[in-house]
């Protein structure tokens, strides 16, 4: 399944993009919508920690089926009224008539957000494969388009270095990529993945096909690798030897995985940065320390205090919404 292993290595010797010269990277971190009381403080406990590092936006995600709208829109909602931080809400076809995702749009557009992360979206558990809605955006392609009919939204959709699992080949994912971007999407963030030749060569293949827009890697702090590993089957990525070696027998020892993950990590990012990638989108899991750590390792440093968010009740506007 997977076609990278296949494919030739790409060039070591790249130069960084003209016009970096020494600065830091760029970032965005993404977040889920908390469950309970507790998940909810961790949440914001992390958004506060990782705000004074000025990511380009803070993306929030959406449950399959649109199972989360209503805490996903209270996330960002919050992000966008109490801190100095651009909002992204998660936006799919799944489960919605097109009016209802354009109101949605609507709604956001006139509370200043301008950022989405455009997605097909995953169908809810127990289904089998997805289905479109029959009043609804087939693909996230369509979805693009119809949110541009919205407003002049900076759309973020995704891209799969190695492959989408339910794609038919490489070539039919890679030209869903580039009609994404073709209907306006600003970017594509890509699934998380451990072998940086994977993204190399995936970006390669952007680059060959037209697709002139940043492919954004997306970065996965390894906090529990279980974890990881249910989350690398479900989404075709794939778990490399020596990464599986790092971990092994730790089980009981945290502080010692989180002295491995953040090493990895770092290894990494400056992999890329020395292949020229000046963008990194991290998948935070709602848990700011590995996610600072490699930041800081790249150069980012706090600016200016603290965002201080007004006390709330932890669930209770979500059900509101």
């Amino acid at each position: 399944m997977y076609f990278v292993s296949k494919m030739k290595k790409p060039d070591t010797a790249l130069a960084k993009p003209a016009g970096r010269g020494s600065s830091v990277p760029a970032v965005s971190f993404e977040f889920f919508p908390p469950g309970d009381d507790e998940m909810e403080r961790t949440l914001w406990q992390s958004i506060e920690r990782l705000a004074p590092l000025g990511p380009r936006f803070v993306s929030v995600t959406y449950g399959a089926d649109g199972s989360t709208r209503a805490r996903t829109h209270n996330v960002v909602a919050r992000v966008q009224r109490e801190m100095t931080l651009t909002g992204a809400p998660h936006l799919t076809c799944v489960g919605a008539s097109r009016s209802t995702v354009l109101d949605i749009a609507q709604d956001y557009w006139l509370q200043g957000i301008r950022h989405i992360v455009a997605l097909r979206g995953d169908p809810p558990q127990g289904a089998h494969g997805y289905t479109p809605h029959p009043a609804g955006f087939p693909y996230a392609a369509e979805l693009v388009a119809g949110l541009k009919q919205v407003g002049n939204f900076d759309i973020s959709v995704a891209a799969y270095p190695e492959t989408h699992p339910e794609a038919k080949s490489p070539a039919a994912d890679l030209d869903n990529l580039k009609r994404k971007i073709d209907a306006g999407a600003s970017r594509a963030i890509t699934q998380f993945f451990f072998d940086t030749d994977v993204y190399l060569r995936f970006r390669d293949r952007c680059h060959a096909a037209g697709i002139d827009v940043s492919i954004v890697p997306g970065i996965l702090p390894i906090t529990r690798f279980p974890q990881i590993t249910k989350f690398a089957e479900r989404c075709g990525a794939t778990i490399p030897a020596w990464l599986a070696r790092r971990f092994e027998g730790l089980e009981d020892d945290p502080e010692t995985r989180r002295l491995i993950a953040a090493s990895v990590a770092i290894d990494q990012v400056h992999t890329l940065e020395r292949h020229g990638v000046d963008e990194f989108h991290f998948y935070t899991l709602n848990r700011a320390e590995l996610t600072y750590a490699i930041c800081h390792a790249l150069g980012l440093r706090e600016k200016g205090v603290r965002s201080v968010l007004a006390p709330q009740p932890a669930m209770a506007s979500a059900a509101a919404v």
